[in-house]
């Protein structure tokens, strides 16, 4: 394979059946618990365990499901009882047709955790999970003991708010869906970025792609998109986030940053922003990395958050 440019994607038709990097994934644990929240409903939630010792929640970014951590979940859990959820609507967790706010999901999550019996857990938030975990955190500080934001959203970009009108057009949203469904491995490929895009392979999109074949978990998608990114919420993220900063309040947990500091979907500028609002926040940049650090700069990402989760 010839060497490919920070985010250079192969051609789908070229990526290799397995990744060519292994991973630890097979040795996880696969479990499902029944949750009930206000928003969602009774439902079937599927996550997955490794190893021993205090408790550690990782959350997933919009589009993935638990499989996106399986290049860390092995070294984690020679530490920590590591626990990995499917989001609902993600995965093989069920997809209630609702609207997935960010306050449903921020309950959402504290009913998870006390499901399992996880308060005051440490845990690890990547892309949108980051932003619901920070969400969850401000609604009820108890819920975690420390968290890692992976490179999350959080800021009101132009983008969002064209993607939060445009998702309302009439037919637009049914056209999206009927879009994905083409192909939905194909989709799934070209809309997940890594510096090195020579880690995707055949396993890794099929992964991604599952949830999207049914149309459940299309509908749930594009609830995600249409509601849980929501800039207006946001916005008032944001207004939280400076009247705890006026207040001299800060966040009300130990809060660890990690951004990459080039990322074609969530602009490092949302991380300098979010740092600005959170001066007490630990701040941690990587180089040669992507919003999916976790998978494209393994021993960098951990070792820049083993002190702070110690």
């Amino acid at each position: 394979m010839r060497e490919l440019k920070p985010f250079e994607q192969l051609p789908f038709e070229d990526l290799p059946l397995r990744p060519r990097v292994p991973h630890g994934w097979a040795g996880v644990k696969h479990e499902t618990v029944t949750l009930r929240t206000d928003a969602f409903g009774e439902h079937q939630v599927h996550y997955v365990e490794a190893g021993e010792g205090e408790p550690l929640l990782l959350v997933h970014g919009l589009m993935w499901r638990a499989f996106s951590w399986r290049y860390v979940v092995e070294p984690l859990s020679k530490r920590y009882r590591v626990i990995i959820p499917d989001l609902v609507g993600a995965g093989l967790s069920d997809a209630p047709d609702v609207a997935y706010t960010p306050e449903a999901m921020a309950a959402w999550l504290a009913a998870f955790v006390d499901a399992l019996d996880l308060r005051g857990c440490r845990c690890v938030g990547n892309s949108l999970g980051g932003y619901l975990c920070m969400q969850a955190a401000l609604s009820d500080p108890s819920l975690f003991r420390c968290l890692v934001n992976l490179h999350s959203p959080g800021i009101p970009e132009p983008r969002l708010y064209a993607l939060w009108f445009a998702i309302r057009i009439p037919g637009l949203r049914a056209l999206f869906e009927a879009f994905v469904a083409r192909d939905p491995m194909r989709w799934s490929h070209k809309n997940v970025h890594y510096y090195d895009e020579s880690l995707k392979s055949v396993e890794e999109v099929r992964q991604v792609a599952e949830p999207l074949r049914t149309a459940a978990g299309r509908r749930a998608f594009s609830h995600y998109l249409a509601d849980t990114v929501s800039p207006f919420a946001m916005r008032q993220f944001v207004r939280t986030l400076q009247q705890r900063r006026e207040r001299n309040l800060g966040f009300p947990i130990p809060l660890q940053l990690v951004y990459a500091s080039s990322d074609p979907m969530v602009p490092p500028h949302v991380g300098r922003a979010l740092a600005e609002l959170l001066p007490d926040a630990e701040v941690a940049w990587l180089d040669e990395a992507s919003h999916f650090a976790h998978v494209d700069a393994v021993e960098p990402f951990l070792d820049a958050v083993a002190e702070f989760l110690s």
